[in-house]
């Protein structure tokens, strides 16, 4: 029996990494769309956003199978509760970049204002975004609770992005009274980032979780509390 749980959950392992490098690329592909307003990519976010989907009901069955079966326990049952919750939260992720290619496909603008693009620092919160998807999922491929832990750091600097995106899109506005729609629109994409951020926080909790069977979803999470990490 333990060998057969084993290589399910290494199964279910191997599931989860492919479903996240898919979430992974699926934002990639949305952010550089948005920056390029390319159309064609953002089309083919929103076509693959079925496989992500597909990925999601494969994944919650095969754990809803380990479970069943095999009755896991301590660590085992652990990982698999994690991998469940996870799961659930890349499909989120995974819906966001399909809005935010939504997005690139309703603009009728031939192209966003780079200047304004800078000040909003869309780009960087993109990268900050997909930096703290890739550290978790490290975190998760080499147990490491420091690595999930850090992922929470990572959330503030997009939580200082987003906080700043209304006041500058507000004095854009005065200035430029007929982007009003596409200004709206984009705060969207903003919203969508910020979102992700929470979700992948999500994660890295769950990470943690299942490395240490710390509970840390209703607990702040800032450095001063993990001073040994």
């Amino acid at each position: 029996m333990v060998k057969f749980i084993e290589s399910e959950l290494v199964l279910l392992r191997k599931e989860v990494d492919e479903m996240w490098t898919l979430v992974y690329n699926q934002l990639e592909r949305a952010g550089e769309a948005v920056l390029t307003l390319d159309k064609k990519l953002a089309q083919q976010v929103i076509v693959r956003e079925k496989r992500v989907n597909a990925f999601e009901l494969k994944i919650d069955s095969d754990v809803e199978d380990v479970i069943a079966l095999y009755n896991p326990v301590a660590v085992d049952l652990r990982f698999a509760l994690a991998m469940l919750k996870i799961n659930t939260n890349l499909e989120r992720i995974g819906d966001f970049a399909e809005g935010i290619a939504r997005f690139v496909l309703k603009c009728d603008e031939p192209a966003l204002d780079a200047e304004l693009l800078k000040k909003l620092n869309l780009e960087e919160m993109f990268r900050q975004v997909l930096s703290m998807l890739e550290t978790a999922k490290r975190a998760l491929n080499e147990e490491s609770i420091e690595l999930a832990t850090s992922v929470f750091a990572k959330d503030n600097l997009i939580d200082d992005i987003n906080a700043e995106v209304t006041s500058i899109l507000a004095d854009y506005l005065s200035k430029n009274p007929e982007s009003m729609l596409t200004c709206l629109n984009l705060v969207s994409v903003f919203r969508k980032l910020e979102r992700s951020g929470d979700h992948i926080n999500n994660m890295a909790e769950e990470i943690v979780f299942f490395i240490d069977a710390k509970v840390l979803k209703h607990q702040g999470k800032t450095d001063e509390q993990y001073p040994h990490l």
